[in-house]
This record gives C-alpha cells, sequence and structure tokens, in this order.
C-alpha cells in the first residue's frame, strides 16, 4: 500500500515516545523536571532523485570546485563568505568556543500575555511532559499559568544552539513553542502596501456579510492536504499500471475592477459553496466502499477505477 508513514510523537513506530531533549523549567526557585517531545510530524511526500532513461538513483557528492574531486567528510570546515567574496575559514573548534553553556534548563525570564506575542514569532512547537515522580510540580504550573492567562517566555539549549522560547497550557499538557528572535523577523516597510484607504460604508459592508457568510468553529479535522491526497493517488495509479490523465492549467483569474460586483458574487458563492463544504466534509468522512455505492446510485461512470479523492470529486459535481 502507497501512503503517508504514520509515524509517533518522536517519529518512533509505536512504543513509547522518546524524548529529544530533557532538563528542567527554572521557575523561581523551582525546577520541574521535563521532557521535550515533537508535537508535530511532517507527512510530505518524499521523492528520489533518479535517472530519466534508466531509473538509477542519482547521488548527491562533495566534490571540490575546480578539482571535481570528492572530499571526505573529516576534511571539510566551514567557510563564511563576506559582503566583499573573501571566504572566512573556521574551524570546529574555534565554533565549540562559543558555542552556548549545555545548560539542562528551560530559563524562565518573563510572563506575558499571550495576545501580545503575534504569531509571526512561532516557530516549532514541542510537547513537554513531566519526567518520572515530578507530577505535582507541573501541574502546580500548568494550573498556575491557565490561571493567570499568561505565556511564559524563557530560553534553553538543544544541539549546541541557544533557542527562545513559550511555554503554555493547552488542555492537560504544556506546549514548548520555539520563537524567532526579534531581528529574524523582517520589517514589511519596505513594501507597497496601502495605508488609509476611503471605503464606502456599502463596501465594507457587504465585505463583513462576507466574512460572516464563511464564519465557522475552527476544526483542525476539516482541513486537508489535498495536494498530499492527490500525489499519492497519483503514485498508487501508476503502481498499479493506471494511466494517468494531465490536467490542463486553469487559466489566471481576471483581475478585479468592480469591487462591489466582485463582493456581491462573492456573498452569493459563499452562501453556495458552504453547503457544498459541508457535503464535502460528509463525503471525506466515508469510507472508499461507502463511495462507491453512493457512485453507483449516481449512476457515475467510471467509478471502479477511481480513487477515492476522484470519487469525493465526483459525487460533488453530481450533486
Amino acid at each position: 500500500m502507497i501512503a503517508p508513514v504514520e509515524t509517533g510523537l518522536c517519529g518512533q513506530h509505536g512504543g513509547v515516545p522518546r524524548a529529544i531533549w530533557t532538563g528542567a523549567i527554572a521557575f523561581g526557585l523551582v525546577n520541574v523536571p521535563v521532557g521535550l517531545y515533537s508535537a508535530t510530524e511532517s507527512k510530505t511526500i518524499h521523492f528520489h532523485q533518479v535517472q530519466k532513461n534508466t531509473g538509477r538513483r542519482v547521488r548527491n557528492k562533495r566534490v571540490a570546485e575546480g578539482s571535481g574531486r570528492e572530499v571526505d567528510y573529516d576534511k571539510i570546515v566551514k567557510g563564511y563568505e563576506t559582503d566583499d567574496g573573501d571566504l572566512i575559514i573556521v574551524t570546529p573548534e574555534e565554533l565549540e568556543s562559543v558555542e552556548p553553556s549545555k545548560t539542562r534548563s528551560i530559563e524562565i525570564e518573563d510572563f506575558v500575555e499571550i495576545d501580545q506575542i503575534d504569531p509571526i514569532y512561532y516557530d516549532k512547537s514541542y510537547f513537554l511532559a513531566p519526567a518520572d515522580g515530578t507530577q505535582k510540580p507541573y501541574a502546580l504550573l500548568r494550573e498556575a499559568m491557565e490561571k493567570s492567562g499568561r505565556v511564559a517566555i524563557g530560553r534553553f539549549v538543544m544541539r549546541n544552539k541557544e533557542y527562545l522560547a513559550a511555554i503554555r497550557p493547552m488542555d492537560k499538557v504544556l506546549v514548548l513553542e520555539t520563537m524567532h528572535f526579534g531581528d529574524e523577523v523582517r520589517s514589511p516597510d519596505e513594501l507597497d502596501v496601502p495605508g488609509k484607504v476611503k471605503l464606502t460604508d456599502r463596501e465594507l459592508k457587504i465585505a463583513g456579510q462576507l466574512i460572516e457568510s464563511l464564519t465557522a468553529d475552527f476544526d483542525p479535522t476539516a482541513y486537508t492536504d489535498t495536494y498530499r491526497e492527490r500525489v499519492a493517488d497519483l503514485v498508487r495509479q501508476k503502481a498499479e499500471g493506471g494511466d494517468v490523465v494531465i490536467e490542463e492549467e486553469k487559466e489566471e483569474p481576471e483581475k478585479v475592477t468592480d469591487i462591489m460586483a466582485a463582493l456581491e458574487a462573492s456573498l452569493d458563492d459563499a452562501r453556495q459553496s458552504r453547503q457544498a463544504r459541508k457535503q464535502r466534509r460528509e463525503l471525506e468522512g466515508l469510507s472508499k466502499d461507502e463511495l462507491k455505492k453512493r457512485a453507483t446510485k449516481a449512476k457515475i461512470d467510471g467509478r471502479s477505477q477511481m480513487s477515492k479523492v476522484e470519487l469525493i470529486e465526483a459525487l460533488g459535481e453530481a450533486s
């Protein structure tokens, strides 16, 4: 079966999840021993590079410019290129001399209101779980933070790199978000974006109605990676010897010249598409056999050869 691989918290297949970092949250004079676990995982379908005519794997080699010779890994050092094009060679020993101290603690420096942190500063999410026998201090910190409505900001070192981090409660677990430092977030000042623009009350009213018509409670399970599903279907069809139909590129949407007309048309579309989205989510929750039964009832041609994604598309168009 060709499908994205399901993995555990830390990329393990089943069994007890393994912490990628262990240490303690330093909360004043209180230490809360914890383990750090990946909270997200990539479901991207990966491909190898192969030679087109032979199917042989293409490998990357470390080759020195001008010589064409492969260089052994232990002979490689790092080089920093200056604005003038000069290369500054830095040895591993020199880099080690400026590495951050290898502490085993997340030093909380401040507690801040969560609304003060723009999501642009967040990088990657991790779960923090208590070490054995330290349930009470973990629960104390979690409950106190939840009651205060604040987020802890601190630093820690992992794999020779210092991270800025935000810690917040989410249900029963503490979540650590690694963050970008302030100078890593670019300023939008150089972009050509409008300042204050004169808008009519009617334009704002229709735009507000459009937003209202598309408003829903956030449900993360309602959004799926349709591109990944299509890639998986494509690979599956090729593995089974089926033909792949390459669709023509869609035309670029026309530029909007009449904003009011576009808003009113969008509002009508939104009211119609809400029902279509509801139906699609219902179809996505059905098994392939159940979809085939519906396709049979709807008399959809070619249903026996269709993938689940294609059946959902066909049933959506037939309704």
